[in-house]
């Protein structure tokens, strides 16, 4: 391959203008093809038991996400201008396209159950907003004498009450989020405030600032990278060679997603950060190698450079880019299909920086002329160079080195036992935006946000939850789940229609807000109920043959602790359902999210074993030797656990984000190992096997050239610092210290083992 390459430095001019045609034309489709992915549920795998038992489940009970408004009036919600604008907002939802009329709830909407002299009575709080005093009290004091409405769509200090807005699967757009949006604020007045919140809400957000996050972001790095490159080239040429590379290989790998039609998820506007960032790490050892040669040579010609720079480097950069690869690839084991794609399309961005870095760099070079000569130390006389005296003492202090490894090792795994994992999408937000604010207050006044649906299920036993025994057994176990837990903020069920029917229809005393011991009094309630009432409203909690039960909790956090809490206490109650022949299972959006991060830490268990067992073989394969293998897998890995035991420490969780990262530990960090054993087996050649010559100048090549690169790495992922995304934040600052922790692994810990296990000496077989 090395060879053709050779053959295309006679047609440099052809080379560039392929390679910018073939990048313009990524670039149309990427312009008219891009979409940013807003429906969270497309980000979980659709072939998956949970998702598809949630999905019918939520077929069958119309389980949606809704729209939050909070209308908050601090004089209080019971006067005629607060209950007109709950009125007139609900009105005007019924009436967008997107939103069915039946699906929207509010105080104006709701039923009030009542008992009546023919028995049960279902009627509105409300239709003409009531004006006189005696008319707001006598409201109030419904609503106050109704816990289904009470503290669920009015709040407990009655200054807010909301408007829920359910919505169809597949509606909800960037022009419809803004439109309730401006919706919300055209209500809003001096003593009126507006506060919308729900899960299409921070889906438009996430839809909102990702983009402009990697509009922000790609800027910042281009420069951040364009000053470390000049700074380490110290050539204009070389610098924008190189940036167009990452450049390219960026367009190129956001064209080919458009072009298949694969949409840009929250995490894939990392992938520019990530190229950018990678990409160059090529470019600089190909140039570290070019100055060395040129320094060597200066009567050399631009042709002989560049050849003798395709030859020495192209089996190392191949590897080092291969391994790279692997380590996204690996991602292609995950089931949560952000990280899939994040994976493969990065993968597909490393090989084509890779590509152009030995054909665009090498044709850059012949048209634009060579770098300037630079001095550049690889060997020193008087011994006396930095990188010399360092793989001196690294050599002397071998004892010292491996114990201090070790004791990092074991600080780490204990770190990683405080590993935990997040399922909160809002969490991806600053504490103090809006969104979040907005959610806290509608946390602080209702139930939550947050909604997990219990499915209890009778099998084919019809009229199963008309009794008595199975609805007393759920309503005992919602309100202990609430008592017990002050995450969960409310339950409902159809034990709370019968609760509420069985009081008022024995003249409103409270001892009868209970079930009743009677089935038959149960069953004439419902009939009573779907007489005088909505029967649509039974539906979302019962099916039409009683054999299913909808139980809905709502809980005011969406992340896997407080789920997993009400999770643990609903299991208790596993085995009393199932001596009525009851299952229990489990739908809706919080469930969902706490299966998508149980998917995420198994797709990084697995991508991080694939990915390790890959490397290794590739290592084995390309210096022919398994220890060689084994023995450049050992950076990597205790980077692997020197990260996840600062997760650890630190309290960061695993998330869709920083669940990448052991896959760009290992992918990025293996380049190090493999540059480093490459040029320590030359060395081992031309020294005679002289191992600490050896040492020092493998140091004074790769390891001069490794800094480098993990400089213009760690530069470059810090730039994510910048980002609106606290998670993004954390992981630039996780792959920052992977970086930094790889490269003085490979200087240190695999300089001793190398020297240690004698590789490369005379008696080791190469």
């Amino acid at each position: 391959m090395s060879k053709l390459l050779t053959k295309l430095l006679k047609a440099p001019w052809a080379v560039i203008g392929v390679t910018l045609a073939i990048t313009v034309l990524f670039f149309w489709v990427m312009k008219d093809n891009t979409r940013m992915e807003t429906n969270l549920d497309e980000y979980m795998p659709k072939n998956h038991p949970a998702f598809i038992y949630s999905d019918k489940a939520e077929e069958i009970f119309k389980i949606k996400d809704g729209i939050i408004i909070a209308v908050e009036n601090q004089d209080g919600i019971f006067n005629t201008e607060t209950l007109d604008t709950l009125k007139q907002l609900t009105k005007a939802l019924q009436k967008m396209e997107q939103i069915n009329k039946n699906d929207v709830t509010s105080l104006y909407t709701a039923d009030n159950i009542v008992g009546s002299e023919g028995g049960l009575d279902v009627r509105r709080f409300y239709k003409r907003v009531p004006k006189s005093k005696e008319k707001l009290d006598a409201l109030r004091q419904n609503v106050l004498s109704n816990e289904m409405i009470f503290g669920k769509l009015v709040s407990e200090n009655e200054k807010v009450a909301v408007v829920i807005a359910e919505i169809e699967d597949g509606v909800f757009s960037q022009e419809f989020y803004y439109e309730i949006l401006d919706l919300a604020k055209r209500f809003e007045t001096d003593k009126i405030k507006m506060h919308v919140a729900g899960r299409p809400i921070i889906e438009g957000e996430l839809a909102l600032l990702g983009p402009e996050d990697m509009k922000r972001m790609v800027p910042i790095v281009i420069l951040v990278i364009a000053l470390v490159l000049f700074f380490i080239l110290r050539s204009v040429k070389s610098t924008l060679l190189t940036l167009g590379v990452v450049f390219f290989s960026t367009i190129w790998a956001f064209g080919l997603m458009a072009l298949l039609g694969i949409p840009i998820y929250s995490v894939s506007t990392m992938i520019p950060v990530m190229l950018i960032a990678i990409g160059v790490a090529y470019s600089v050892h190909l140039y570290n190698h070019l100055q060395l040669f040129i320094n060597k040579n200066p009567e050399a010609t631009k042709r002989e450079a560049v050849e003798d720079m395709i030859k020495a480097m192209w089996n190392p950069v191949m590897i080092a880019a291969v391994t790279t690869a692997v380590g996204f690839v690996s991602l292609l084991t995950s089931q949560v299909y952000p990280i899939k794609y994040f994976g493969l399309f990065t993968a597909f961005g490393v090989a084509v920086a890779w590509i152009l870095s030995v054909i665009f760099i090498p044709a850059g070079i012949m048209a634009f002329g060579l770098p300037k000569r630079r001095e550049v130390k690889e060997t020193s006389k008087n011994d006396n160079s930095f990188l010399h005296r360092f793989a001196v003492k690294v050599l002397r202090n071998k004892k010292l080195t491996i114990i201090i490894t070790s004791a990092i090792v074991i600080l780490s795994i204990i770190g990683m036992q405080k590993i935990w994992i997040n399922s909160s999408f809002l969490d991806k937000f600053e504490k103090d935006s809006d969104i979040v604010k907005t959610d806290k207050f509608i946390n602080e006044n209702f139930g939550g946000t947050t909604t997990l649906n219990l499915i209890l299920d009778a099998g084919e036993n019809p009229d199963a939850f008309k009794s008595p025994e199975l609805l007393s057994l759920t309503d005992e176990m919602q309100k202990k789940v609430v008592h017990d837990l002050k995450v969960v903020g409310n339950s409902f069920s159809l034990a709370d229609f019968i609760d509420r029917m069985n009081m008022v229809m024995n003249a409103d005393d409270e001892r009868f807000n209970k079930i009743p011991n009677s089935r038959d009094m149960i069953a004439q309630y419902l009939l009573l109920y779907e007489m005088s009432g909505d029967p649509e409203d039974l539906n979302k909690v019962v099916n039409y043959d009683y054999t299913k039960l909808n139980v809905m909790f709502q809980l005011k956090s969406d992340n896997s602790k407080a789920i997993n809490s009400a999770l643990d206490i609903l299991k208790t109650y596993e085995d009393d359902f199932k001596k009525h022949g009851v299952t229990m299972n489990y739908a809706g959006s919080g469930y969902k999210g706490l299966v998508f991060t149980d998917l995420i830490l198994e797709g990084q268990v697995m991508s991080l074993i694939l990915s390790l067992f890959i490397v290794i073989i590739l290592l084995s394969l390309m210096f022919k030797n398994i220890k060689a293998g084994l023995l450049g897998s050992v950076p990597i890995i205790i980077t692997a656990l020197i990260s996840f035991g600062v997760m650890g420490f630190l309290n960061i969780p695993l998330n869709t984000t920083t669940a990448l990262l052991s896959s760009i530990a290992i992918g990025i960090g293996i380049d190090y190992a493999v540059h480093f054993i490459e040029q320590y087996r030359k060395y081992a050649k031309s020294t005679n096997h002289n191992m600490l010559l050896t040492a020092k100048k493998t140091m004074a090549h790769s390891g001069r050239a490794i800094i480098y690169n993990a400089i213009v790495v760690i530069a470059g992922f810090l730039v994510l610092l910048f980002s609106v995304f606290p998670p993004n934040r954390e992981l630039g600052a996780l792959v920052s210290l992977n970086m930094f922790t790889s490269f003085a692994g490979t200087l240190t810990i695999l300089l001793v083992l190398l020297n240690i296990t004698k590789m490369y000496s005379k008696k080791d077989k190469e």
